[in-house]
């Protein structure tokens, strides 16, 4: 029952008492005398507003308003959106207006799409949430909370949650319950390179009350996270990291951005999403006329510019970044195979261990390939050319690192590429196939061989070889 503060006049002898205008509060709401939360919605509205410029007036650098705005306004405004009735569309449109706030703090043009803000399917990951999202996980845990209550007056009161026509809170938890209920009857099924009945999956039937709340506002989250994939398909250039099948997700945490430079930041966001100011970009956008490379005269877009240029090539422009990521490379394994270990006889393997043996379980040392051996040598194709050694094998052929014991007569070697992300699988063939004479070769004069092509892309994502 909401109580209302009550005013009383008078007409002629007769008392007449009237609701005051003073707003009252009341289970965590503010009323007024209309008892809608339609001005209530308004207020959040500006108030969101009230924020982000605030935010974005301080002389903070971009990254740390963007971490003001996830820790802490989007919790601020989450109350709000809870304890009102607020509409989808109003809930859009505060999210429209974070999303240009963002941009402008990331370093991102206008054009840069709300997936590479929330998305967590893409190759290069943030650490934001989505206002839209995050409204349909608290309204759906509030219509469940009040739905299945312990308190039965709570539960008989059938409170009816007012989202506006564009989305229903009822229909999305009906949809969540009708997905969990076809997986069980499909079962577990492979997801990416793992096998079959890897993931586990919970039981909806046998789940708890409890469990059943965390388990549809999971699905819900699932949900919106199909639909930004759907959106991402859609766009050819802003969603080209969908054939990047051979990189590896990068998420990126506060901890991560805070050390990266601000141009670095959003060379990595632009350069995923295509939004970079390339001269074909430029040219789709209307600031100029002439899209072609200034070197060899061939259209500019982005792959072309690194990865594709032969004039740049030739400079040695594309050999210089192949340096520095091998020598970062090198120097790691440097520290390796200085580390003192012991000398193993052979690898050392992990036996399969059957369910009832699990108590015969043996702890295993898992020491790779540079456990095998104490007197590694390490030769690195930098500055100088590498000579492949001779007691090896003898040919031209330079792999970028050689690795070798000559105790125990076995030899590692590394071949790095950076190449256009989309072609790391074709790269890891090709280097592969070019060594096999080699490998061969060794194997013929005795030496126990391995090869491992890697691939770091351009744009910094590390192959799954890696």
């Amino acid at each position: 029952m909401v109580k209302l503060r009550r005013k009383r006049f008078k007409i002629g002898d007769e008392t007449i008492p009237t609701v005051s205008e003073k707003p009252v509060k009341c289970l965590g709401k503010w009323f007024n005398n209309t008892l809608s939360d339609k001005l209530n919605v308004e207020d959040t509205y500006k108030q969101l507003d009230d924020w982000l410029k605030a935010v974005d007036k301080s002389g903070l650098p971009g990254k740390y308003k963007a971490w003001i705005y996830q820790h802490g306004i989007l919790p601020r405004l989450l109350w709000p959106l809870l304890v009102y009735d607020v509409p989808m569309t109003t809930v859009e449109g505060m999210e429209r207006i974070s999303n240009s706030y963002l941009r402008r703090w990331l370093g991102v043009p206008r054009s840069f799409s709300s997936v590479g803000l929330y998305n967590l399917g893409s190759k290069l990951q943030l650490p934001l949430k989505s206002i839209t999202e995050e409204f349909k996980v608290t309204k759906v845990k509030q219509h469940l909370m009040l739905k299945n209550s312990r308190d039965e007056k709570v539960r008989s009161a059938k409170v009816e949650i007012r989202t506006g026509r564009k989305w229903s809170t009822k229909k999305t938890i009906e949809d969540a319950e009708l997905r969990f209920k076809h997986s069980e009857i499909v079962g577990r099924v492979a997801v990416g390179r793992q096998g079959l009945d890897v993931t586990p999956t919970a039981k909806w039937r046998t789940a708890t009350v409890e469990e059943k709340r965390h388990l549809v506002q999971k699905e819900v989250r699932s949900m919106e996270e199909e639909g930004r994939m759907v959106k991402a398909v859609s766009m050819k250039k802003q969603g080209s990291w969908l054939n990047w099948k051979g990189a590896r997700q990068k998420k990126l945490g506060w901890n991560e951005i805070w050390k990266m430079e601000p141009h670095r930041l959003q060379f990595k966001l632009k350069s995923v999403y295509d939004v970079l100011p390339s001269p074909t970009n430029l040219a789709t956008w209307r600031l100029i006329d002439d899209p072609k490379c200034v070197l060899c005269s061939k259209p500019a877009n982005l792959q072309h510019i690194l990865s594709s240029c032969a004039s740049a090539l030739k400079d040695g422009r594309y050999t210089w970044r192949h340096d520095k990521v091998l020598g970062t490379l090198a120097d790691t394994l440097e520290r390796n195979i200085r580390k003192p270990r012991k000398n193993l006889e052979g690898l050392t393997f992990v036996n399969f261990v059957k369910e009832e043996e699990k108590g015969q379980k043996k702890s295993v040392e898992g020491s790779g390939l540079l456990g095998t051996a104490t007197d590694w040598q390490m030769l690195v194709d930098l500055k100088l050319k590498l000579q492949f050694p001779p007691q090896i094998a003898v040919t031209n052929q330079r792999p970028d690192i050689v690795i070798w014991s000559a105790s125990t007569k076995q030899a590692i070697l590394l071949e790095l590429t950076v190449p256009w992300e989309e072609r790391i699988d074709d790269a890891n063939e090709r280097k592969r196939l070019k060594y096999q004479d080699l490998l061969a070769e060794c194997r013929d004069n005795g030496w126990r061989v391995w090869l491992f092509p890697v691939e770091v892309g351009s744009r910094g994502f590390v192959g799954q070889s890696m």
